[in-house]
């Protein structure tokens, strides 16, 4: 099919109803072509329970071989906040207006795509040929104006919902471990007690792990016994004591963190280096002794 027979098929597509879920007007659109900008973004609009807005390339997304073409994307908006893993199916498309009949073209087929973390975007970098929207006689563009729009429906969205409950005073729980004969231990992990309810261990590798191997300690805080379908949102800080009571140039590290049954365990790998915790002008190892320190604040359960 060439191209003046899709377009008169398109046009017998047209429709009285306007999009449904956004139209723009563009005024003195050859402004905007020459405008040294390579492309306009819309204000957004909500569609299906997500945000979206549109991004038009006036003469064409080149990157994306829309060169001699009107290119146009339907971007999803404010996806930070989303779940890992999050997906939503999209049935959408775009319409433009004949404006000599007065009718809401669509120039394609209806779009499906699937939105993740890795695509937010999706749209054609071919929707019009510059040369059929600039033709007075198509009626897309007249007096320099023209008018799109976009309609959006959600087919089905993957979330794993949550509900967060703060605790209103949280308690912290502090711990002391006094680690003796460090230059005996072996190149394995040691716990410490349990301290604090739910159950809080300590988990040092005095050899380091992974990148850290050879070179760091390791310092690890875990948990045993959450409930079933429970997360706890908690504060907490690590702490390497200066024993030189005059000094006192604690090493420490304080995080936020969400422990759940399938991740236990928050740490840093290169908590110390080897050489700093051994320097005999510093007093983090004395009499091959060590003290580590740990405070934790339950802030919240998500369940």
């Amino acid at each position: 099919m060439d191209i003046q027979k899709s377009i008169e098929s398109n046009i017998l597509r047209g429709r009285d109803a306007p999009p449904s879920h956004y139209l723009f007007k563009i005024e003195s659109f050859s402004l905007l072509d020459r405008a040294p900008l390579r492309k306009y973004t819309s204000d957004y609009f909500e569609a299906g329970g997500y945000r979206w807005r549109i991004t038009l390339y006036p003469s064409g997304d080149k990157l994306n071989d829309g060169e001699g073409h009107i290119s146009i994307y339907l971007e999803l908006m404010v996806t930070d906040s989303f779940s890992f893993g999050w997906e939503v199916d999209v049935v959408f498309n775009f319409f433009i207006m004949n404006q000599l009949q007065n009718k809401y073209v669509v120039v394609q087929d209806w779009i499906e795509k699937r939105y993740h973390s890795m695509k937010t975007e999706w749209g054609n970098p071919k929707f019009l040929d510059l040369e059929t929207f600039h033709n007075p006689l198509k009626g897309y563009l007249v007096n320099d104006t023209c008018v799109l729009g976009a309609e959006v429906f959600v087919v089905r969205s993957s979330f794993k919902g949550e509900c967060l409950s703060m605790v209103k005073e949280p308690a912290t729980c502090f711990h002391s471990w006094k680690v003796n004969s460090f230059s005996t231990l072996a190149d394995s992990n040691c716990v410490s007690q349990s301290f604090g309810s739910p159950k809080w261990y300590l988990s040092l590798q005095p050899y380091g792990v992974a990148e850290a191997k050879g070179s760091h300690i390791s310092l690890f805080i875990e948990v045993s016994n959450i409930p079933p379908n429970t997360k706890l949102f908690v504060n907490f800080i690590l702490r390497l004591k200066d024993q030189d009571q005059w000094k006192r140039k604690d090493v420490f590290h304080q995080y936020n963190r969400v422990f759940s049954s399938s991740w236990r365990s928050w740490g840093k790998r290169n908590f110390m280096s080897l050489a700093t915790l051994k320097d005999p002008k510093l007093s983090y190892l004395v009499n091959d002794t060590c003290i580590i320190e740990a405070e934790v604040t339950l802030l919240g359960l998500i369940n």
